[in-house]
Protein backbone atom coordinates (compact mmCIF):
# COMPACT_ATOMS: atom_id res chain seq x y z
CA UNK A 1 0.00 0.00 0.00
CA UNK A 2 1.14 3.53 -0.98
CA UNK A 3 0.64 6.60 0.91
CA UNK A 4 0.65 10.32 -0.06
CA UNK A 5 2.47 12.97 1.21
CA UNK A 6 2.39 16.55 1.63
CA UNK A 7 6.11 16.64 -0.24
CA UNK A 8 4.84 14.29 -2.76
CA UNK A 9 2.00 16.92 -3.67
CA UNK A 10 4.49 19.78 -3.36
CA UNK A 11 7.17 17.88 -5.95
CA UNK A 12 4.68 17.73 -8.45
CA UNK A 13 4.34 21.29 -9.44
CA UNK A 14 8.04 22.37 -7.45
CA UNK A 15 7.12 24.49 -4.88
CA UNK A 16 7.61 25.19 -1.12
CA UNK A 17 6.21 24.72 2.00
CA UNK A 18 6.87 29.00 2.05
CA UNK A 19 4.33 28.99 -1.08
CA UNK A 20 1.90 26.09 -0.01
CA UNK A 21 1.93 25.62 3.65
CA UNK A 22 1.20 22.06 5.44
CA UNK A 23 -1.94 22.71 6.42
CA UNK A 24 -3.03 24.36 2.66
CA UNK A 25 -1.63 20.58 1.35
CA UNK A 26 -3.47 18.53 3.40
CA UNK A 27 -6.89 19.94 3.08
CA UNK A 28 -6.29 19.42 -0.78
CA UNK A 29 -4.99 15.50 -0.53
CA UNK A 30 -8.05 15.00 1.70
CA UNK A 31 -10.42 17.19 -0.92
CA UNK A 32 -8.79 14.42 -4.43
CA UNK A 33 -9.42 11.63 -1.54
CA UNK A 34 -13.17 13.04 -1.76
CA UNK A 35 -12.87 13.19 -4.96
CA UNK A 36 -11.57 10.07 -6.00
CA UNK A 37 -14.05 8.17 -3.63
CA UNK A 38 -16.65 10.38 -5.41
CA UNK A 39 -16.17 8.81 -8.93
CA UNK A 40 -15.05 5.38 -7.97
CA UNK A 41 -17.96 4.72 -5.82
CA UNK A 42 -14.91 3.53 -3.23
CA UNK A 43 -13.95 4.37 0.05
CA UNK A 44 -10.08 5.08 -0.42
CA UNK A 45 -7.80 6.27 2.39
CA UNK A 46 -4.73 8.90 1.11
CA UNK A 47 -2.75 7.31 3.63
CA UNK A 48 -3.10 3.84 2.54
CA UNK A 49 -3.74 3.65 -1.09
CA UNK A 50 -3.13 1.48 -3.96
CA UNK A 51 -0.06 3.41 -6.27
CA UNK A 52 -2.51 4.11 -9.06
CA UNK A 53 -5.19 6.10 -5.69
CA UNK A 54 -1.71 7.67 -4.79
CA UNK A 55 -0.52 9.10 -7.71
CA UNK A 56 -4.36 9.91 -8.86
CA UNK A 57 -4.34 12.23 -5.55
CA UNK A 58 -1.29 13.34 -6.23
CA UNK A 59 -1.72 15.29 -9.36
CA UNK A 60 -5.25 15.90 -8.30
CA UNK A 61 -3.77 17.56 -5.27
CA UNK A 62 -1.16 19.52 -7.01
CA UNK A 63 -4.19 20.81 -9.21
CA UNK A 64 -5.69 22.16 -6.70
CA UNK A 65 -2.17 24.23 -5.49
CA UNK A 66 -1.80 25.18 -8.68
CA UNK A 67 -5.39 27.32 -8.29
CA UNK A 68 -5.01 28.34 -4.99
CA UNK A 69 -1.10 30.08 -6.11
CA UNK A 70 -3.04 31.45 -9.15
CA UNK A 71 -5.75 32.82 -7.67
CA UNK A 72 -8.14 30.14 -9.30
CA UNK A 73 -10.92 27.77 -8.13
CA UNK A 74 -11.31 24.13 -8.61
CA UNK A 75 -14.41 21.90 -7.42
CA UNK A 76 -14.13 17.96 -7.54
CA UNK A 77 -12.74 17.77 -11.42
CA UNK A 78 -13.42 21.07 -12.59
CA UNK A 79 -10.73 23.81 -12.76
CA UNK A 80 -10.54 27.39 -13.11
CA UNK A 81 -7.00 29.19 -13.39
CA UNK A 82 -6.41 32.44 -12.39
CA UNK A 83 -3.40 34.56 -13.43
CA UNK A 84 -0.58 31.68 -13.41
CA UNK A 85 2.42 33.87 -11.47
CA UNK A 86 5.59 32.78 -13.03
CA UNK A 87 7.94 33.44 -10.45
CA UNK A 88 6.35 30.74 -8.56
CA UNK A 89 5.20 28.34 -11.21
CA UNK A 90 8.21 28.69 -13.52
CA UNK A 91 9.15 24.74 -12.87
CA UNK A 92 5.40 23.41 -13.19
CA UNK A 93 4.19 21.13 -15.42
CA UNK A 94 1.54 23.20 -17.89
CA UNK A 95 -2.05 22.14 -16.26
CA UNK A 96 -3.28 20.69 -19.33
CA UNK A 97 -0.88 18.18 -18.89
CA UNK A 98 -1.72 17.73 -15.79
CA UNK A 99 -5.29 17.44 -16.11
CA UNK A 100 -4.85 15.30 -19.19
CA UNK A 101 -2.56 12.96 -16.79
CA UNK A 102 -5.56 12.76 -14.11
CA UNK A 103 -7.77 11.71 -16.92
CA UNK A 104 -6.58 8.83 -17.73
CA UNK A 105 -5.76 7.66 -14.53
CA UNK A 106 -9.04 7.98 -13.51
CA UNK A 107 -9.73 5.55 -16.73
CA UNK A 108 -7.66 3.09 -15.35
CA UNK A 109 -8.76 3.18 -12.47
CA UNK A 110 -12.42 2.74 -13.12
CA UNK A 111 -11.89 0.05 -15.09
CA UNK A 112 -14.59 -2.92 -14.22
CA UNK A 113 -12.57 -5.98 -12.67
CA UNK A 114 -13.25 -9.51 -13.26
CA UNK A 115 -13.27 -11.52 -10.31
CA UNK A 116 -13.64 -15.15 -10.19
CA UNK A 117 -16.02 -17.00 -8.47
Amino acid sequence: MASVSIDDVRDVISVSSAEVPDVKVLKMIKRAEVALELETGNEIEYISCTDAEKEFITVLAAIYAICYLTGGSAVGLSFSVGDQNVSVLGKAPPLDVLQSELSRMLDRIREPTVEMT
